[in-house]
């Protein structure tokens, strides 16, 4: 429990703090008066004020804010509505921007890290009839070697690389029983029978052994943005499978965050960071949903105004919605809440 409430605490801190100090810094930048820089929501723990700002710490860690003068009334003194609609938008998409560059340190510095791998051959088990593996020739006891170029170490690699590249054809190196090899296409599937996964093969790992690797900072940065841009198509790609009904839809809500990162703390450093370098992307798109009281429905304000060549939306009418809108949000994520406590009750874990 204590490993689990630490690692959980940690982490969202630092990715709140990222996304935060993106709006913070970008309001001084563009003369914005910001009135509080604060972590968490309130009730408030202890504060501290520097010129004309309160920087806070507050006790639900379930987010954070920075509170700008006028977010809606463009007649309060160095407001955000008196500032142009570039500018406008800059600072609000800012803390999307920062939780979609923090994973490249994340995962460049989990990369760093001496961690353990699993390496081995990829050795196909089943292939499905009529599928695209087996109408590309690939049969059960093949080895796939690689994947668009791509060296596999194990099944997983295999199963990311295809899930990255859904709905297009894949280049695969296969070693048929024989040791011949052979270079086949398959495409990978966005809606596959069930049991059969996107190309129809079931793969296990043969041959393996665990090994401690860890890469130079000049490999490892490069490899932090492939990563990076890797875990935001997987993001997309399973939205858009949830929408096919390919995947169950399902949301998990603070606990069941909490619980996930304390199975994965216990893993070690470079799996947490890799796991709060993914956090860190749900969370830039998440907020930048055109929801009313996030990010985007802030944007999607400023979006009308610029639409309708400069005729704002009431500020009245604007506050109003974002208060429905956060107070929809916050029933919804004690709705979430209450079904993440029932899981763990039941003995239920969430992790991958």
């Amino acid at each position: 429990m204590l490993i689990t409430v630490a690692s959980f605490l940690i982490v969202i801190a630092i990715l709140i703090l990222a996304h935060e100090l993106g709006h913070f810094v970008t309001a001084r930048l563009s003369g914005v008066s910001v009135q509080e820089f604060g972590l968490g929501f309130p009730p408030r723990l202890l504060s501290i004020k520097r010129g004309d700002t309160t920087y806070s710490l507050n006790a639900i860690p379930l987010g954070g804010f920075v509170k700008m003068a006028g977010e809606e009334d463009p007649m309060v003194p160095g407001s955000l509505a008196s500032k142009s609609i570039g500018t406008r938008l800059l600072v609000l998409s800012a803390g999307s921007i920062m939780n979609f560059l923090l994973p490249i340190l994340l995962f460049s510095t989990a990369f760093m890290i001496p961690h353990n791998e699993l390496i081995g051959q990829v050795r196909v088990e089943e292939v499905a009839p009529d599928s695209p593996a087996a109408r590309a020739g690939v049969e059960p006891g093949d080895i796939i070697l690689k994947a668009n170029g791509t060296v596999l170490n194990n099944s997983g690699d295999l199963s990311r690389y295809l899930q990255i590249n859904l709905g297009k054809e894949v280049t695969l190196l296969v070693q048929h029983q024989d040791n011949a090899t052979e270079t086949v296409r398959v495409l990978a599937r966005w809606s596959p029978p069930a049991g059969q996964g996107a190309t129809g093969v079931q793969v296990d790992t043969a041959n393996s052994q665990v090994v401690s690797q860890h890469l130079p900072f000049w490999r490892a940065i490069p490899a932090g943005i492939t990563a990076s841009i890797e875990t935001f198509v997987l993001f997309k790609n399973d939205i858009i499978r949830m929408i096919l009904g390919t995947v169950p839809a399902s949301v998990t809500g603070p606990v069941g965050i909490a619980q996930i990162t304390g199975e994965v703390a216990r893993t070690g450093i470079s799996p947490l960071l890799e796991f709060a370098a993914f956090l860190s992307i749900n969370l830039a798109i998440i907020n930048i949903f055109p929801l009313p009281a996030l990010d985007g429905g802030r944007i999607a304000f400023v979006i009308v105004e610029w639409i309708r060549r400069g005729k704002r939306v009431p500020a009245k009418t604007e506050a109003l919605v974002h208060m429905i809108g956060f107070m929809t949000f916050m029933a919804f994520m004690l709705l979430v809440t209450y079904q993440d406590i029932v899981r763990i009750v039941s003995g239920e874990s969430l992790g991958p």
